[in-house]
């Protein structure tokens, strides 16, 4: 491995249900695999009485703890506790959401016998430490730098928190990039030498929908336009079916399934099996014993099912499909490749719209769905390392951004769909005499009125000297960095004064302390995950001994070693005294403890064969 030498760079795919690291080496991007040896690692975090969880240890025990097993957190980043969608999901989590007093959603769960409360951001930052972790292990070096993911729907304010959680984390994040931007630089990239293509890509993922139009020409990759939903996926699919199958328990057993958290998130599980089953088959079966109050539960399910329980949902893909082609200015015909990224994308009744819509096109299979938006990253983050690669990429903004102007019409100053990074200026004035300040709210979103837009924040610019109406003449600059993440500043032109704002905490964005003591905790948790790790390791290296040394009792009384017997009952004696003392310590007994009781166990043992006449190796412990 390239554990030496100039620094490496991650591209981490943040993802909704599974998230995927890769990085530039030996000429090339490999993904790298977890402890598990998975491409891809569930975004799942799990607490309990001992220990926290990530990937696929916390995903193989949510049927015991679904209370306090997290998942989905992509879906409250940067939201509000009352948003409709968050409202809706809540109702199917088993584990629990409250509200802080600035409406922020927290997650509340049991850890080491006390209630915690953590912010989407620092779940985010778990999983995010994870991926760095296994990108650690496999370079056999530390890792600061990565690019991370987001939709490209994401909003300002789920960008800088993203950035946030990355942060926590422990990683300078170098650059926020668009899910299917990135996948599209994936799908182009070895293509330097072909005509121009303009590509569309189409990103069903887990939690979030996206489409871009890229043109890729000569290694140059310029996006003309976005769109998408940032609350539709694959979890949308199997909360469909979950519901339809609690109300098929209900209407069979007169009970609700859906007050036990436990049986929701078995049959949630259950519901994603069969949603990934009917993908390749016609027909599956949803087959649960004892699900609720000792009913057990069967039910046949076929793909035209399915498809009529989600075909609004299919279709609201391809409205947005529509919209993308025309925000680009094409037609259908000068699309030349469709891209589909993403797990939901291998939905069959998906796959057929999308194809029908481009009028029987071929879709393109040249990438991994599930990886290609890490590769895509990876390579990013390459670039910006200095690395060996030859790509340049133009983004452009998901949604329009401006400022409240009269009657609370909202006045765009960088429409949507601009390249990016961007600078954009617009003058305002005062509407009463002698204002010697004046209020700015900054909006996001396509709607004339800003109360059906998104508030990103707010600001006042004051020192405006005393004047007639109209008369001051105030400069607001927007400026979009590469990453999509906004700053607004504003100053007055007729006196000279200015005042630089910028947009740094709104929408429920964590504070600096706030960073910073997450920061501390997450350093604490590793130390902790560390320590748990060492112990688990020194009790299984026990554990192990003493099952061995069982194995070799039995094998000296079959070879009819001399005292055989004997050896066997001092044997038996001491490793009850130590099952015995592992049972009675098992919540206190510390690492030097069990490492301490496996060098006495070691002595014990080895003077025991020695002492009847058995050869006792090394090799055979």
């Amino acid at each position: 491995m390239e554990g030496e030498g100039k620094e490496k760079a991650i591209g981490i795919d943040l993802g909704t249900t599974y998230s995927c690291v890769g990085v530039w080496q030996n000429d090339r991007v490999e993904i790298i695999v977890n402890d598990q040896g998975n491409r891809i690692t569930p975004s799942m975090v799990a607490f309990t009485a001992d220990e926290r969880l990530v990937g696929d240890a916390a995903k193989f025990q949510i049927s015991s703890n679904p209370l306090n097993t997290v998942f989905d957190v992509k879906r409250l980043i940067g939201r509000q506790f009352t948003d409709s969608s968050m409202q809706a999901d809540m109702k199917l989590w088993p584990f629990r959401v409250v509200s802080q007093e600035n409406g922020k959603p927290m997650v509340e769960v049991s850890y080491k016998g006390e209630k915690k409360l953590f912010a989407p951001e620092e779940i985010s930052s778990m999983v995010l430490m994870k991926m760095k972790t296994i990108a650690e292990q496999y370079l056999e070096s530390e890792v600061k730098n990565a690019v991370i993911t987001v939709p490209a729907y994401f909003s300002d304010s789920q960008r800088k928190m993203t950035k946030d959680a990355g942060r926590i984390a422990g990683l300078n994040v170098m650059r926020i990039i668009n899910e299917p931007t990135a996948a599209a630089i994936t799908y182009g990239f070895g293509r330097a030498k072909e005509e121009k293509k303009h590509i569309l890509v189409f990103d069903l993922g887990g939690g979030t929908f996206d489409v871009s139009i890229v043109l890729v020409q000569k290694g140059k990759f310029e996006v003309k336009s976005v769109g998408g939903e940032a609350h539709l996926g694959g979890e949308d699919f199997d909360n469909r079916m979950v519901t339809y199958c609690a109300e098929k328990f209900k209407k069979m057993y007169k009970t609700d399934l859906c007050a036990s958290a436990k049986a929701l998130r078995r049959l949630r599980s259950e519901c994603e099996r069969a949603k990934r089953s009917l993908s390749s088959a016609v027909e599956t079966v949803i087959d649960i014993d004892c699900l609720y109050e000792g009913h057990d539960f069967f039910l046949k399910i076929r793909r035209a099912k399915f498809e009529e329980l989600n075909i609004d949902l299919f279709e609201k893909c391809m409205k947005v499909v529509k919209k993308s082609v025309e925000d680009a200015k094409l037609s259908k015909s000068q699309i030349d490749d469709i891209v589909l990224v993403g797990g939901s994308s291998r939905i069959p009744k998906v796959q057929e719209l999308v194809r029908d819509f481009f009028d029987g096109k071929e879709l393109c299979r040249g990438v991994n769905p599930d990886e290609a938006v890490a590769y895509g990253a990876a390579l990013q983050a390459a670039v910006l390392n200095k690395e060996e690669v030859d790509i340049v990429m133009v983004d452009v903004t998901p949604l329009s951004l401006g400022i409240e102007v009269d009657d609370g019409v909202m006045m765009v100053v960088v429409p949507r769909n601009s390249p990016l990074p961007i600078r954009k200026e617009t003058s305002v004035t005062t509407l009463e005499d002698d204002q010697t300040s004046v209020d700015f709210e900054v909006y996001e979103g396509e709607r004339t009125l800003v109360v059906d837009n998104n508030l990103l924040g707010k600001f006042v610019l004051t020192g405006i000297p005393s004047a007639l109406a109209t008369v001051p003449k105030i400069k607001v600059c927007f400026e979009v960095d590469a990453e999509g993440i906004l700053n607004v500043s504003a100053h007055d032109k007729g006196s000279g004064a200015t005042n630089e704002i910028t947009i740094t905490n709104e929408g429920g964005r964590l504070s600096i302390q706030e960073i910073d003591k997450m920061i501390a905790d997450a350093e604490k948790f590793r130390k902790e995950d560390e320590e748990a790790m060492e112990k688990h390791v020194a009790k299984n290296d026990l554990e192990c001994y003493v099952s061995n040394m069982k194995k070799r009792v039995i094998k000296a009384k079959s070879e009819g070693s001399v005292d055989a017997d004997v050896t066997e009952l001092d044997l038996i004696s001491t490793i009850a005294a130590v099952d015995e003392w592992l049972e009675d310590n098992e919540d206190t007994v510390t690492v030097v403890e069990l490492q301490d009781e496996l060098k006495e166990l070691k002595l014990k043992c080895t003077r025991l064969f020695s002492s009847k006449r058995f050869k006792f190796t090394e090799a055979e412990e």
